[in-house]
């Protein structure tokens, strides 16, 4: 930034270049608006810059009427399109108030003058280049007319009912916008105002000459009609023609709903059948229009059906419907349809078919929830009543339908979700069916046993996984309900319990099944042995306590078969070891059933350790053992524990030292966890409910002995064991104090204490972090 000038005459040039620019772009701002003006007087459009432009600005001209306006309106149009706005203002006050201050000559006058210099002026504005401004202006005069068919009305035939004159009025300026708008093809505002106002004639005039709901809705159509007709020209008609269309249905179809007899029906589905015709057209001509074709074949299956609707059952009237709309689906063996036809046809028999299988299912759900009612009393032997009102064969005869349907139309066209839509709704007809049908209870448990165990071999043997998952719903779904309903009776219970668990067996045997499918085959052949275990239990009037015994024989089986269940011996043993939890807690309620109940297990899990690769069950052995006896002693009114685990902690300790010397790999939890926990676990609780203070110094003393011990050897098992117990028993020394201390402070100090706390920690989170992953690591590195 060095200059030979010194800075006083450096700043004066400056002042002196800057003051010569602002004066050089002043000329030039004034000869630009010059030549704009110029320019739009000749009709030139100029071309600006943009931001995107390069080269010279280019200027093309045009006739003044093709002239278009620059995209950023100027303050000439601006106020232009302001001076409208007030002028449409104007107007309006001038019509509604000052209207009765003139005479006859005058009103005439006044309005004919605004009206046409209105209209008029959009000619001249267009041929100045001002479009949007022509567009305001146009839209007055629009305005202006229906005021004037207004002033005609209030004026000259105030007697004329308002909505038949309404009516005449609309179909008027419907005419004259459509041939202003046709004159000035640059107006975008008048066609479709005119196609709005063509809305209304037909409407207006049933209303005006009470034709009722169906007249209406014939006025509806055939404006719809028309506007479908106008939409093959302009497309923007189709929307005000749907729009009608589905008014006009919808009357039809309230109208054929609402019918008492078969008589007062078959006018509503002259209107639909009407309507399915125009749709049906209008998607023959537009190849996109196959929404009205789905619309107007369901308003078809509506208007054929709903003839029959009124001296049918509910149930039968959705079977009526099914019947009319199901063979839509062939449509699709149709090539010779156009597109627009085929495809909406074929989905308005989805439609049909997706409703009617919905009202079905609704109608037989009870009959499934029903059963839960046997929990309120198992084993009552209670005869089942068929329900008077309940929807009988046809909501069988409805799914069995929807589901035939869908399985064809799968077929036809190798689509296998549509798989999927037939299981569910075949099974829910056929798993309904003998309730629905009244049916002896012997013959009901035979025949949804047989549906529950075919679509089973259908979840094994479905080469679709969607099918397959479908079949499985329906299965669990039918095994359940089933289940449920086998409760009323004992040998109901043990026969349907015993079919079901040996299919779900011969599932899990299976081997071509997918692997998920078997596995749940699995579980619920483990869980049908424990019910099945579980009833015997009751049949034999043994106290709740002892139940447990047998249930202890589905994890021992379990056990024993092992590897000879292949992929599924993963979730058998899980769902075996729930079994295990199952009798324990039913043994729960004595001391001494539970203590052999957990031997037993412990047994159990002992013999499946055997095997190398459940090892890990050796440990879950050792803890039901050690629980089993403390629950005996515990029985026995045992305190001082110490004189029954000193004499397994020594050897057991002994052991361990040997095996660190044979073996200096070895972990310590495997060496000494087992002998240490043996007597500082058994310590620890009854110290916590011993109010004397020999055994807590005693046990505190051992504890920081094993401690110290373990962190010189470098040892993490007696490290953690005895910092564990040392910690709870400083813990339940000092708890008295503490509960003193915080009794005697004012109730705002501890939580100040614990925000203070908290706020040191996540200030220092960091760190903290670090030190406890070191601490982490530290502890890993030990034996």
């Amino acid at each position: 930034m060095n200059s030979p000038l010194p800075p006083a005459e450096e700043l004066a040039l400056i002042d002196r270049e800057l003051a010569q620019l602002d004066a050089r772009r002043l000329y030039l701002l004034g000869r630009r608006d010059w030549l704009l003006r110029l320019l739009q007087q000749s009709g030139a459009v100029p071309v600006r810059w943009g931001p995107a432009a390069s080269g010279p600005p280019a200027w093309s001209a045009g006739p003044a009427g093709a002239a278009k306006e620059a995209s950023a309106p100027s303050a000439q149009n601006v106020l232009l399109t302001l001076g409208a706005v007030l002028l449409a203002v104007a107007a309006l006050a001038f019509t509604l108030v000052s209207w009765g201050s003139m005479g006859i000559a005058g009103r005439s006058a006044v309005l004919g003058v605004v009206t046409a210099a209105a209209l008029a002026a959009p000619v001249v504005l267009l041929r100045r280049g001002l479009r949007s401004t022509a567009e305001s202006v146009a839209a007055v005069g629009l305005l202006l007319t229906v005021l004037d068919a207004y002033a005609l009305y209030a004026v000259g035939m105030p007697d004329t009912d308002g909505t038949g004159y309404a009516a005449g009025a609309a179909a008027v300026l419907a005419a004259v916008w459509a041939g202003y708008g046709s004159a000035l093809r640059a107006l975008r505002l008048p066609l479709p105002a005119a196609v709005v106002a063509a809305q209304l004639p037909l409407p207006l005039a049933a209303v005006a000459a009470d034709a009722g709901p169906l007249g209406l809705g014939w006025a509806l159509l055939v404006t719809a009609g028309l506007d479908a007709a106008l939409a093959l020209r302009v497309r923007a008609a189709a929307v005000p023609a749907a729009v009608l269309g589905s008014a006009a249905l919808l009357v039809g179809a309230a109208r054929s709903w609402s019918a008492d007899s078969a008589a007062q029906a078959l006018a509503p589905a002259a209107l639909l059948l009407a309507g399915a015709a125009l749709g049906a057209a209008a998607a023959w001509r537009a190849p996109r229009a196959w929404a009205a074709a789905l619309v107007g074949a369901v308003a078809a299956v509506v208007a054929v059906a709903g003839v029959a609707r009124p001296e049918l059952e509910p149930g039968w009237a959705v079977v009526a419907h099914l019947l009319v709309g199901l063979p839509l689906l062939a449509a699709v063996r149709v090539p010779a349809l156009p597109e627009a036809v085929r495809r909406g046809s074929v989905l308005a028999g989805a439609v049909v078919g997706g409703l009617g299988a919905l009202a079905a299912g609704a109608a037989v759900l009870p009959v499934l929830v029903a059963r839960l009612r046997v929990l309120e009393e198992v084993w009552a032997a209670t005869v089942p009543v068929a329900d008077p009102y309940g929807p009988g064969a046809s909501a069988v005869v409805a799914l069995l339908m929807t589901a035939g349907a869908a399985w064809w139309l799968s077929r036809v066209t190798a689509r296998s979700e549509l798989v999927v839509v037939a299981v569910v709704p075949a099974w829910a007809g056929l798993f309904t069916a003998p309730v629905l049908l009244g049916f002896p209870v012997a013959v009901v448990f035979a025949v949804q046993l047989a549906v529950t165990g075919a679509v089973g071999v259908l979840t094994l043997r479905s080469p679709s996984r969607g099918a397959g998952i479908a079949a499985a719903v329906c299965t669990l779904a039918g095994a359940a309900n089933v289940s449920l309903g086998a409760l009323d009776g004992r040998a109901a219970t043990f026969a349907v319990w015993g079919l079901l668990g040996a299919g779900c067996a011969a599932g899990a045997a299976y081997g071509p099944a997918a692997r998920w499918v078997r596995s749940g085959a699995a579980v619920c052949a483990v869980g049908y042995g424990t019910g099945l275990l579980v009833a015997a239990s009751a049949v034999s009037d043994l106290a709740v306590v002892w139940w447990a015994l047998p249930v202890l024989v589905v994890p021992a089986s379990v056990a024993a078969l092992g590897p000879r269940l292949g992929a599924v011996r993963l979730p058998a043993e899980i769902t075996a070891a729930v079994s295990g939890v199952l009798a324990l807690v039913l043994s729960a309620g004595r001391p001494g059933t539970l203590a052999l109940a957990l031997a037993l297990a412990g047994v159990v899990c002992a013999g499946a350790a055997v095997r190398p690769e459940r090892r890990v069950l050796g440990w879950a052995a050792g803890a039901l053992f050690v629980a089993a006896t403390w629950v005996r002693l515990a029985e026995a009114g045992v305190t001082a524990p110490e004189a029954y685990t000193l004499p397994v902690t020594l050897p057991a300790l002994a052991v361990g030292f040997l095996r660190r010397r044979r073996d200096a790999q070895a972990s310590s939890w495997t060496a000494y966890g087992p002998g240490l926990a043996a007597t500082l676990v058994p310590s620890l609780l009854a110290a916590w409910g011993d109010t004397g203070w020999v055994r807590p110094l005693v046990l505190g003393a051992a504890a920081l002995a094993v401690t110290l011990a373990g962190a010189h050897r470098r040892l993490q098992a007696p490290l953690l064991l005895g910092g564990a117990v040392l910690a709870a028993v400083a813990v339940h020394e000092l708890a008295p104090y503490v509960v003193q201390v915080a009794g005697a402070l004012p109730r705002w100090v501890p939580p100040a204490l614990a925000g203070v706390l908290l706020l040191a920690v996540g200030a220092t989170y960091e760190k903290r972090l670090r030190d406890a992953r070191r601490l982490r690591a530290a502890i890993g590195r030990l034996r």
